[in-house]
């Protein structure tokens, strides 16, 4: 009842604590980088402009360059590239040695500088044989010495012989005394008889032993002097094959012409052969080339084949001599292509070779050269700069200068080499035409 007439007042609750208020946007540092970012870019714009703008006025600035249309011979010419080598020449190699020792290095004592003029049968190489020629003469020695030995020992044979056959005589005479004793062995006792039988047996058994002997010594003292022969002879054969070597040792020219000295592999690099130099039996030295039937052994793209014919003229130059230019023409081409080690097996080349018909003396083989064949040539020609030859949509134009302007004009080529074109139709010999139209009127 009393908790009916005065209730119990609630108890005031305590507020919560309010909660801090939630951050919104992006920080500052991300706004800095968009900045930057955006300063960066439109700084890169700017410069590109700047540069391109520059260019532009740089092209604007260039100068038309020009070139005027002519009359005259066009020729058109196939480079066939390769090495001067000689039709007519002998190599000139080391000796093989018939010795037994041949297989040493030799040494070189004289040799001509490359481009010598030599005759046929004179002295071009001397190898040094003195240790040779010494041991020649020490197995001489060994000969002589052996043919001495022969025929002492050949005297003692004969003395030898006589013994034996003086032994022999003896036998015999002794033979025939008993023989004659045993005639008359009818007036003596049995046993007398029985006594010279026996010795008469006796004597026949050493006179045949002694002929035997006699044989015997002949079949041994012929086997002696047969081995005694053979040591001799091959004494002299050894002796005869190092004379042989030592002639040998001075190489004459087999023919006339240009001595060329050959190359060897030393201090890691191909040098010409040398006086002092050590070359082997059988190596190669040189080559005497005949000068006068020089030619360029060379080869072409097994697409330009049909492009050249045999007897065609050509113009040779040589790289080791800028300004030589040599007349010559095509002797042969090969009539199968081949391929080439460092190159594709699908790329196939065509031998040619290129005759050289002028003289010089300068020219000689393995030295790398190039031949201009003569593939085309057109008389009268106008000829127009191919620097000046424009093409679109298959056809050929050219901007002709018109007074102060220059015009496009449409042209037709009848022929060209590499650099030059002979137009049938459009131009005019005089007209002056642009090289450079495009770059120099970019805006």
């Amino acid at each position: 009842m009393s908790a009916v007439l005065h209730p119990i007042p609630p108890v005031p609750q305590q507020p919560a604590p309010a909660s801090p208020p939630e951050k919104t946007g992006r920080p500052a540092w991300f706004w800095l980088l968009i900045l930057v970012t955006i300063a960066a870019t439109a700084y890169g714009i700017w410069s590109w402009n700047a540069r391109r703008t520059a260019d532009q006025k740089a092209l604007a600035a260039v100068p038309i360059k020009t070139a005027t249309v002519t009359q005259g011979v066009l020729e058109n010419r196939l480079r066939v590239s390769g090495v001067t080598a000689a039709v007519n020449y002998m190599n000139v190699s080391a000796p093989r040695l018939f010795g037994p020792e041949a297989g040493r290095p030799l040494v070189l004592l004289t040799l001509p500088p490359t481009g010598t003029m030599v005759k046929k049968g004179q002295t071009i190489v001397v190898i040094d044989g003195q240790s040779l020629q010494d041991h020649a003469d020490d197995v001489n020695s060994t000969v002589v010495q052996a043919e001495a030995d022969i025929k002492k020992r050949r005297a003692e044979q004969s003395v030898e012989m006589e013994n034996l056959q003086q032994n022999v005589r003896v036998a015999k005479a002794e033979l025939d005394k008993l023989r004659v004793d045993a005639r008359a062995s009818e007036v003596r006792t049995v046993v007398d008889q029985e006594l010279i039988k026996l010795a008469v047996e006796e004597a026949e058994a050493a006179h045949k032993e002694l002929v035997e002997e006699v044989r015997l010594k002949k079949v041994s003292q012929d086997a002696e002097m047969r081995i005694l022969e053979y040591t001799r002879e091959r004494h002299a054969r050894h002796r005869d094959r190092h004379q042989k070597d030592v002639y040998r040792y001075k190489i004459t020219a087999p023919m006339d012409g240009m001595f060329v000295v050959q190359n060897l592999f030393r201090g890691g690099e191909f040098v010409p052969i040398s006086e002092g130099d050590q070359v082997w039996p059988g190596q190669q030295l040189a080559k005497i080339v005949d000068p006068g039937s020089m030619q360029v052994e060379g080869t072409i793209n097994q697409a330009e084949i049909g492009r050249i014919r045999i007897g065609e003229p050509a113009e040779i130059g040589v790289d080791a001599f800028p300004g030589l230019a040599l007349k010559g023409r095509v002797f042969s081409i090969g009539a199968l292509a081949v391929s080439g080690v460092l190159q594709q097996a699908y790329l196939r080349t065509i031998p040619v070779r290129i005759m050289i018909d002028e003289f010089d003396p300068r020219v000689i083989p393995d030295l790398s050269a190039s031949a201009d064949v003569l593939v085309g040539r057109t008389e009268n020609a106008t000829m127009v700069p191919m620097g000046a030859v424009r093409e679109e949509n298959g056809s050929q134009f050219v901007y002709v200068k018109n007074g102060s302007k220059y015009v496009k004009k449409e042209i037709k080529i009848a022929s060209r080499n590499d650099l030059t074109a002979s137009v049938e139709s459009g131009l005019s010999s005089g007209d002056e035409v642009a090289l450079n139209y495009e770059v120099a009127t970019v805006k």
